[in-house]
């Protein structure tokens, strides 16, 4: 059975109900757990299709999709562009953008759906005679049903279709997958509206099953999700960080300056749960430096200029997955670390906040003014960053994780080697469009001697004064 040798990726929509982020990346390109909506979809096709030969369809910044994939060369694949001049016309002007092209049968994939664990591949048994092949995924909420499109059967075939359907009487949901042959073209014109309006891809499909022609439904496996919202891209990130996380690697990064009397006991409550304790060793007089490599962590001991430089250092460093940040002090517990495990499957990273009073050990160092003085700085951060909807009551906690990918994009923005280092992070992450959730942890006394930061009120006003003016330039844009 001869199967499809080209895919169509529709990428060419401008995705408004993603606001603000489409505004400066395409939708198709907003990542997914690290990785590009359209790029999964691409790797979908050659990897469980077989295609080697894909035509894209963009438009609305369609120089950065270009640039992205470039001539598929990077994937193993050949990739040619098509523009589309209407990209306000409805998903059926992909059809006409591309028949001087095709005179074959051929996938179209719309590039801003994620599947996750689907049987795509038995998309290649299907037959060949049909005029049409639609995805539907079993759903049992009509809410998702009448966002995308329903299919009326009779007999095996598809014989009819209603895109966004008001009422719905079926439990399955339509979705961006397809096979047409070239005669799908020929009924383009049937499905315009009267008098101009948007053309919808779903209205030339019913339009060919009215008339008889064989359209087929593929019973489509896994999950699904149609992004269309920022909700669906964190449902979307979500998903696949919670079907694979076993297969990521954590690292845990932690600064060192003369801790002998806590490092040990730091490493190994750590150590158990995660596969790679990493310290970043400021020349320590005290030897700490060999009593972390005693307990089993991985040390680099060299002049580092500050609490910032040892963190941004170990992160580059470190080899997992997942980075975790936490202090020498044993202020932290790994008792802790489920709970950023488990909220870091739904945001870029996580941060601590130790001003839960009910979780501050007696004779921590979280007295009321300090407290609240971290609590403040926090809801200024949230009030110059209003429009990405933080919510912070800590900028001082060094207890937090992140994705290596997330870390990534900020890296060349953390340039604060001091205090403000902490600040910096998350208002960078906000930055990026990224998805930063609090949560409180635990907060003990240090096992010996005295913070760098806050070990006194003269430390704490030096150090909140440093944040200040680090919080009001970056959102001066000043540096």
């Amino acid at each position: 059975m001869e199967q499809p040798r080209v895919a169509v990726l529709a990428a060419a929509g401008r995705g408004r109900r993603v606001h603000p982020r489409r505004r400066a990346v395409p939708k198709v390109l907003l990542e997914v757990a690290g990785k590009p909506l359209l790029i999964r979809n691409l790797e979908l096709a050659r990897d469980d299709l077989g295609v080697l030969d894909f035509i894209v369809v963009v438009g609305h910044l369609g120089d950065q999709i270009r640039e992205a994939l470039g001539d598929g060369s990077a994937f193993g694949v050949d990739i040619r562009y098509v523009e589309n001049d209407d990209v306000d016309g409805g998903l059926g002007t992909v059809l006409p953008a591309v028949e001087p092209f095709l005179r074959e049968r051929f996938y179209l994939i719309l590039g801003d759906e994620l599947y996750l664990d689907s049987n795509h591949a038995d998309l290649k048994a299907m037959s060949s005679d049909c005029m049409a092949i639609c995805a539907l995924w079993d759903c049992e909420d009509e809410r998702l049903i009448r966002k995308n499109y329903i299919a009326t059967q009779e007999d095996g075939r598809i014989v009819g279709l209603v895109e966004k359907p008001s009422r719905v009487d079926t439990h399955q949901l339509g979705c961006g997958t397809f096979v047409f042959s070239p005669e799908i073209f020929d009924f383009v014109d049937a499905a315009r509206p009267p008098g101009g309006g948007r053309l919808e891809l779903i209205d030339i499909i019913d339009q060919a099953a009215r008339a008889g022609k064989a359209v087929l439904p593929f019973a489509l496996e896994g999950d699904y999700i149609n992004v269309n919202t920022v909700e669906d891209l964190n449902l979307a990130c979500f998903a696949v960080r919670d079907a694979q996380v076993d297969q990521y690697t954590t690292s845990v990064v932690i600064p060192c300056y003369n801790e002998a009397a806590s490092i040990e006991a730091v490493i190994q409550d750590f150590s158990p749960h995660v596969d790679e304790v990493l310290v970043m060793d400021n020349e320590s007089a005290d030897g700490s430096a060999d009593l972390a490599r005693r307990a089993g962590a991985v040390v680099h001991s060299q002049p580092l200029v500050g609490y910032g430089d040892a963190l941004t250092k170990g992160m580059d460093l470190a080899t997992g997955d997942i980075l975790i940040l936490v202090e020498a002090d044993g202020t932290f517990r790994a008792k802790d670390l489920g709970k950023f495990l488990e909220f870091l499957k739904d945001s870029d990273m996580t941060i601590g906040t130790r001003t839960t009073r009910e979780m501050i050990e007696q004779g921590a160092n979280m007295v009321g003014l300090l407290r609240w003085g971290n609590v403040a700085v926090g809801k200024l951060i949230e009030l110059l960053w209003w429009s990405h909807e933080p919510r912070f009551t800590d900028v001082g906690c060094t207890y937090r994780a992140l994705w290596k990918e997330a870390y990534h994009r900020i890296r060349p923005q953390l340039t604060r080697v001091d205090a403000a280092f902490s600040p910096e992070m998350m208002i960078e992450m906000l930055r990026v469009q990224g998805r930063v959730i609090e949560i409180p942890v635990s907060y003990y006394g240090r096992k010996g001697g005295e913070s760098k930061h806050s070990g006194s009120l003269l430390h704490s006003i030096r150090t909140g004064l440093t944040m200040l003016n680090l919080i009001f330039r970056r959102r001066l844009n000043l540096s």
